[in-house]
């Protein structure tokens, strides 16, 4: 099969704008994609892999019911948040929940074992690169600001830790989600200011993320696809969207921002360390024009980035998927 008759994968839910804006992008370039979510597997999604003595990778098809696959043509896999596997009902309990970490293995892992196949992100890497409290050491390691930061459940130190700041503090998730609350509604635990003053044997409960307030000119969404960084900026135009802009998207203005040199070599750095190509930085800009690190998402949103300013982010996964270089 020719260079440019080799599929790329897109495997994500159906409603992800981000995955649409990217199978836009590669079909104006004839590139053939398969889009499925993993929870299509196995009901609707077939899979068939071999491997022989010998061979280099596996080989088999990959099945949808309307396009077909050979596992042994895909040049590149654009993994964004899929679903997990739904096994049939008729699978009683404590099999279907065996069967679904069967094929939730059996899928993944036949496609991370593909040879020369290029990735965003490899879901083995992307794991590891979402863990918060190691972020904030590897960015440090690589050249980045970060802020003073606590996690505890012991409300002394809790108290220490606020007394040392003396200056405001906020509270976050250490993990990301969203906590299901009725059917078909979600809260989403956002970032909050804390006052010490009200600090109790409540923070035994569960283990507790206290930063320093970092003090905002302005945010960036920093969007990086391979070697390539974008900066959307938000002008938050509230007190609840300077403390968590998530949470009122009416008071934010949006632009665009060149990134310094040394930001976009140390973000650079830091998708190398975990060996990923794709990630959504959070970076809040000081009045004095110093950048400082909160997180990345591995996996995170970026379609409202493109929309919003216009930077050619999903053209930038296409390049990367289809192998253009600059």
């Amino acid at each position: 099969m020719t260079g440019a008759a080799r599929p790329v994968l897109v495997v994500a839910e159906q409603l992800d704008a981000s995955a649409d804006m990217v199978v836009d992008q590669l079909n104006r370039r004839d590139v053939p994609v398969i889009r499925f979510d993993v929870a299509t597997f196995p009901q609707q999604l077939t899979l068939t892999a071999a491997h022989a003595a010998g061979e280099a990778g596996w080989s088999g098809i990959l099945d949808d019911g309307r396009r077909t696959a050979r596992l042994e043509d895909v040049r590149a896999i654009y993994w964004r948040r899929p679903g997990r596997p739904l096994i049939a009902d008729t699978v009683p309990e404590p099999y279907r929940a065996w069967a679904q970490n069967q094929a939730d293995a059996a899928l993944l892992n036949v496609l991370a074992a593909l040879p020369g196949v290029v990735w965003i992100n490899n879901p083995h890497a992307d794991r590891v690169a979402a863990h918060k409290p190691q972020q904030l050491v590897a960015a440090t390691r690589c050249g980045l600001t970060v802020p003073r930061s606590l996690i505890t459940n012991d409300p002394a130190a809790a108290r220490g830790f606020a007394k040392q700041i003396d200056a405001p503090l906020i509270c976050k998730p250490v993990l990301g989600g969203r906590l299901p609350i009725e059917e078909g509604r979600a809260l989403m635990v956002a970032t909050h200011h804390v006052d010490p003053i009200d600090f109790d044997d409540s923070i035994r409960l569960t283990a507790h993320y206290f930063q320093e307030t970092v003090e905002k000119d302005f945010e960036v969404r920093l969007v990086a696809v391979g070697d390539q960084v974008f900066c959307g900026t938000l002008h938050t135009t509230s007190a609840q969207a300077a403390t968590d802009w998530r949470t009122d998207y009416e008071h934010i203005e949006y632009g665009t921002i060149t990134v310094p040199d040394d930001i976009a070599t140390a973000v650079r750095r830091f998708l190398a360390y975990y060996g990923i190509v794709f990630g959504s930085f959070d970076f809040a800009v000081t009045p004095q024009g110093e950048w400082v690190f909160f997180e990345n998402n591995p996996a995170g949103t970026w379609a409202w980035v493109e929309n919003r300013t216009g930077l050619p982010i999903a053209a930038a996964h296409a390049d990367y998927l289809q192998g253009v270089t600059e």
